[in-house]
């Protein structure tokens, strides 16, 4: 259903009359598109203008803090798992408890906007992104809307203006979190299926995640939320504040038409500021300046035009004090520059405590990554990616002629292996600025001699100086020397029809609905010399998942069947046969013989180990 008449829109009203029953436009973006005629169009032209700032930023800090911070996953005595920043949902608190426990208590005074900002500067970030209102309903400022705001706890101050000077002051880009679509206290708000019984809820009631098609009647309520409180909260942030940016989240607990609505709100106030991609979307468009990956990632799947990644320090957003799942420093540097290679952005995320202190847990993890962004940075920032150039030792980003090789595994023979480039002129560690030596290999491939050790323990750059060319696409260079080749589905040329991928967290990155034996997954290899390699492979499975498959090299290889789970899902790693490759170019692929279950399996990888 459209959440409320499209010729309303531009008034932000939400009139319950004129309330469209046209179920198949609830989630057409492109029939939205269609009835606001010229706006989305309008809206847009000055896109890459207030963008630009945000492609060079590359590295951001994300800070859920609210209330909830306090209690940091304990409740009543008891641990809570999960999100910390979800206690009111997990626990079914009620409203009002929620406010007399934690709201009216809240007195973090502790708090000190300029020592968190100068953490996050000295971290190598650009912008900061802090939650003015999460799926709690509570507003991190005194809002005059409503009465659920920190304006009614012990803590008389307003953190966020307090956040929004100290960013000015230290050169950091600024913005908010605002939950939108999802509203535990509001009586009228999806989400809070304990107090008020509504829908977009755990109990998946009115019909579950569509609940608008299967229920029109309850529009009212959402558009009445939408008009009490979530457009005045939105407008106040942004002529009290000035946020650089706006961020925002589940937008599917709202109609379509409801999210437009907020953006055309914003659009009117402030054409200028940057809004992510979770506001509005559906499966054909998104209406924000960029688009979002998943939570949590591990790994990147395939995203045309600007993007934007939000990894979290351990695995809670908001602070847990049972959570010590903190990830080791190497992966987040790691993270960041495979981001930057495939042109996104990373906003890390933190949780503060509830007294205002950063977290020890977090400080080490920015202390450190801070340090190799003062040797590094300039391979990050401004930075764009170098399009199917995945080399076997790590990643590559470009900045005009300049190209930086971010080396995860350094060879251990002194000799580093590049692919796909067609000139390389200079070389130098990028870090102390120590001239190397280059060879050229061949065409577009080319050697340089490096020192034994690397220079840094989790990702060494060397920057090299090109023609500044388009580089060409090659096949990927399998190493010899020892260091494994792990080739992704996510990178892998997938043929047929059905594919969807799963969403990068560490137990997804994934290519699934693998459904029909039409459907192959290849990649284009190519070796220097002939080498023997040990294969691997490894997908997830479920008891529903059966059939057999081929793994071969150039057409000749063996039959193998999907090992399935004995229940829910595992992950499967599976030994298969040696192969040997001669000197030159190779394809590898992956072809469903028989799919017996719902679907072949759900490809991570393979990966090729020299034999020695």
């Amino acid at each position: 259903m459209l959440g409320c008449a499209v010729q309303g829109f531009s008034q932000y009203k939400g009139d319950d009359d004129g309330i469209l029953m046209q179920k198949a436009a609830a989630r057409d973006s492109l029939a939205i598109a269609d009835a606001v005629n010229g706006w989305w169009t309008a809206s847009m032209k000055n896109h890459e203008s207030r963008i630009a700032w945000w492609r060079d930023a590359k590295f951001g800090c994300f800070i859920h803090w609210g209330v909830y911070s306090v209690p940091g996953g304990e409740w009543k005595g008891r641990k809570v798992g999960g999100y910390a920043e979800h206690l009111m949902r997990k626990e079914k608190i009620p409203r009002g408890e929620y406010a007399e426990k934690l709201i009216r208590p809240f007195n973090p005074m502790e708090f000190n906007a300029e020592e968190w900002v100068k953490l996050v500067k000295a971290a190598g970030m650009k912008y900061l992104i802090i939650t003015a209102k999460h799926h709690d309903g509570v507003a991190m400022y005194p809002s005059a809307i409503g009465d659920y705001t920190i304006g009614q706890s012990k803590f008389k101050r307003d953190p966020m203006q307090e956040l929004a000077d100290a960013c000015k002051k230290a050169g950091i880009r600024f913005g908010f979190y605002y939950s939108h679509a999802f509203d535990w206290e509001h009586p009228d708000a999806p989400g809070n299926d304990w107090d008020y019984n509504n829908p977009g809820g755990d109990k998946d009631l009115f019909g579950g995640t569509n609940w608008y098609d299967h229920h029109p009647e309850l529009l009212p309520k959402a558009v009445k939320y939408v008009n009490e409180k979530s457009i005045p909260q939105i407008l106040e942030l942004l002529k009290k504040y000035h946020p650089d940016i706006i961020w925002f989240d589940t937008p599917h607990k709202l109609p379509l038409s409801e999210n437009i609505r907020i953006l055309q709100a914003i659009r009117a106030v402030d054409p200028d500021v940057v809004v992510n991609g979770r506001l509005a979307r559906s499966s054909a468009v998104s209406f924000g300046d960029y688009k979002n990956t998943a939570d949590r990632p591990a790994e990147f799947y395939p995203v045309e035009g600007d993007w934007e990644a939000i990894p979290t320090t351990n695995e809670s957003y908001g602070y847990s004090r049972f959570d010590n799942s903190h990830k080791p420093i190497g992966f987040f540097i790691q993270l960041m520059a495979k981001a930057a290679a495939k042109g996104g952005n990373l906003l890390m995320n933190i949780g503060p405590m509830g007294n205002g202190l950063i977290d020890p847990r977090d400080t080490v993890i920015l202390h450190a990554i801070g340090e190799w962004m003062t040797r590094n940075g300039e391979s990050i920032y401004g930075t764009e990616e170098v399009k199917k150039h995945e080399q076997n030792w790590g990643v590559i980003t470009r900045k005009g002629s300049h190209e930086y090789l971010h080396v995860f595994q350094w060879p251990r023979n002194g000799k580093l292996v590049v692919n796909g480039i067609n000139t390389i002129k200079t070389a130098a560690l990028l870090d102390g600025g120590k001239t190397l030596q280059v060879k050229k290999l061949g065409d577009a491939r080319w050697e340089i001699t490096v020192p034994q050790t690397a220079p840094d323990a989790y990702n060494s750059v060397i920057r090299i100086a090109t023609d500044g060319k388009e580089e060409p696409i090659v096949p990927y260079l399998l190493s010899a020397n020892g260091n494994a080749n792990t080739l992704l589905a996510f990178d892998a040329d997938l043929q047929g029809k059905g594919w969807a991928f799963g969403d990068g967290k560490a137990a997804r990155y994934y290519a699934q609905r693998w459904t029909s034996t039409s459907q192959t997954a290849a990649w284009q290899v190519t070796t220097d010399k002939a080498v023997r390699y040990k294969v691997r492979i490894k997908y997830a499975a479920d008891a529903n998942t059966k059939g057999t498959y081929r793994f071969t090299a150039d057409g000749k290889g063996n039959e193998y069947t999907v090992t399935p789970a004995e229940k829910g899902e595992s992950i499967v790693e599976q030994e298969l046969a040696e192969i040997a490759l001669a000197q030159g170019n190779h394809t590898l692929q992956i072809a469903p013989v028989e799919i017996g279950g719902k679907e072949l399996m759900k490809l991570f990888e393979i990966t090729l180990t020299p034999v020695q």
